[in-house]
């Protein structure tokens, strides 16, 4: 596994949670418990190797964190998204563009350009090339306007 399929198990797990309102922690719990994480390879190729404890604790930086300071990143999300309202933006493109925001404003390890093209390249498959824009537009706005102090 690498720090990329790391990102977009995050990604998942921030679209399970705020999808489904559950608790973080419960859902880092169960995926990586036991035989379910091992069960979910056949049906998807982003779970063949089971995370080593670096990318375990990268997944579980972003989910909990993501889920920490979800009032703020949303904050953010809805002072960046120019011509969208809140609730167009569809949950997956949200989860793209909060895991990425967290990784900007909370792991200065990872450089912003990282963060905003592995954003962009994981929107690329599950959205729309419109939503994948205006991911890509969110976050450099908010790198610029909110970094550039």
């Amino acid at each position: 596994m690498n720090r990329s399929e790391a990102r977009e198990i995050a990604v998942r797990l921030c679209y399970e949670i705020s999808s489904r309102e559950c608790d973080a922690r419960e859902v880092l719990e169960h995926l990586f418990d036991g035989d379910y994480y091992e069960s979910l390879s056949p049906e998807d190729p982003l779970y063949e190797s089971r995370p080593q404890d670096n990318h375990r604790e990268y997944i579980e930086k972003l989910v909990m964190g993501v889920g920490e300071h979800s009032a703020e990143l949303d904050g953010y999300v809805e002072k960046y998204s120019k011509g969208w309202r809140f609730s167009r933006i569809s949950r997956t493109a949200l989860a793209v563009i909060k895991t990425a925001m967290f990784e900007i404003m909370y792991m200065p390890e990872i450089p912003n350009g990282a963060a905003i093209n592995e954003a962009v390249e994981i929107a690329k498959k599950y959205d729309e090339p419109e939503t994948v824009a205006f991911v890509n537009g969110v976050l450099g706005s908010f790198v610029r306007d909110e970094l550039s102090v």
